[in-house]
């Protein structure tokens, strides 16, 4: 009973605790349909600590202020390509969890049709060479020395 009343303790510590970080209803949207653009929007924005979690997903508190910031953009009328401007122009494209193509990320998007290319270009010319050498039948000679080793 001793060694189960601690576990108890630290279990109902993290939910109270994780409850906590659940984010505020005060902090959304009186419009159903603003709240849903916010959390559209929310699924497309990187959390910066995390980095491969959107802004909709991370507990982090910079994720939270982003949330925030994107209610207060659409609360403000902004359009999701505006929003979405507005946090690049602050923090980056990386802020994106889908960056556009552009010139600054087209070879982040060619890349991997280059290397399918270039691996299906590798067969095809190793292919095309013909038959190896040792597909090829022996000379007489080599018959020979082979012959004269087996003995």
């Amino acid at each position: 009973m001793r060694r189960v009343a601690p576990a108890l303790a630290m279990i109902a510590c993290a939910l109270w605790l994780s409850a906590g970080a659940a984010g505020d209803p005060a902090d959304r949207l009186a419009d159903p349909v603003k709240e849903a653009r916010a959390r559209d929007l929310f699924r497309e924005v990187r959390c910066l600590v995390c980095q491969n979690e959107s802004i909709d997903d991370s507990e982090a508190e910079l994720a939270s202020d982003l949330r925030r910031i994107v209610r207060q953009q659409v609360a403000a009328g902004r359009t999701d390509a505006e929003v979405r401007g507005f946090l690049v122009a602050r923090y980056g494209k990386f802020v994106l969890l889908k960056p556009p193509f552009d010139a600054g990320t087209a070879l982040l998007w060619l890349t991997p049709f280059g290397v399918v290319a270039g691996a299906g270009a590798f067969l095809w010319l190793r292919r095309s060479r013909g038959t190896p050498e040792a597909d090829l039948p022996l000379s007489a000679e080599e018959e020979a020395r082979l012959r004269q080793l087996d003995a």
